[in-house]
């Protein structure tokens, strides 16, 4: 945790915050504070800044906090994503939220099995938590906007066309004859398959609706390894 994130609820005062549960537990365990010390700070959609610990006990820090730095900029993307693994979703969440990206998609694909959308990572509350820790690891505090779509097709053909207007549009997949592109400074819509890709007519329909198909070389990746290659490839905001 490089930067403790604040909700609107830690807040006893304008510039005063209360820490409990994990966070304060981090703040013992590991950066093993007293009170006088400060802390990088930072609220929900809001400024960073620092905590001076006021007051301390086993259960509480108090903090004197003082907001006065602006974020990082966020990435212009939108990443639509075949449902992961649940064992590497929550990664896969937190990846997503401390490389800057605050637009993700969830859709179907053929070769997501319909377990994957029974996971309890999937609730509201552990999609936030996982999206919070990642905000923490890269100080940031603007939280990334997830949308679940269910339906393949309805996706593709309803939505997909007015997100990917205006903006480069690109597909990861193997076997394709155009490489990734790099250094983008353009808004972007990247849709990663799931585990095995995406299927050939699932290509097609992602094509049809204005996207180009891209690879990254001979090599077969992991989605959770995949993520942060094409999204550090194409944005110099992440090197």
């Amino acid at each position: 945790m490089n930067l403790a994130l604040l909700f609107d609820e830690d807040f006893i005062a304008p510039d005063r915050a209360v820490l409990r549960g994990r966070r304060l537990a981090h703040l013992h365990s590991v950066i093993k504070i007293v009170a006088g010390d400060t802390v990088p700070v930072g609220r929900e959609g809001g400024q960073m800044g620092t905590g001076e610990v006021v007051r301390l006990t086993d259960t509480e820090a108090e903090l004197q906090v003082t907001l006065d730095q602006p974020p990082p900029a966020p990435l212009p993307l939108t990443l639509v994503l075949a449902m992961p693994r649940p064992k590497m979703f929550r990664r896969i969440l937190q990846t997503c939220a401390a490389l800057g990206v605050k637009d993700l998609w969830l859709i179907n694909s053929y070769k997501v099995e319909k377990s994957f959308w029974q996971t309890p990572w999937l609730s509201d509350q552990q999609v936030r938590e996982n999206l919070t820790l990642g905000l923490e690891q890269s100080k940031d505090t603007l939280m990334p906007r997830v949308q679940i779509r269910k339906l393949f097709k309805p996706f593709v053909e309803d939505e997909l066309p007015s997100l990917v207007a205006g903006r480069k549009a690109l597909v990861a997949h193997p076997g394709t004859s155009t490489p990734c592109p790099t250094h983008l400074n353009q808004p972007t819509v990247l849709c990663i398959g799931p585990e095995g890709g995406f299927t050939d007519y699932e290509v097609g329909k992602l094509e049809d609706a204005g996207c180009q198909g891209v690879h990254l070389g001979p090599r077969i990746l992991r989605v959770e390894t995949a993520v942060p290659v094409l999204v550090s490839r194409l944005f110099d905001a992440c090197l």
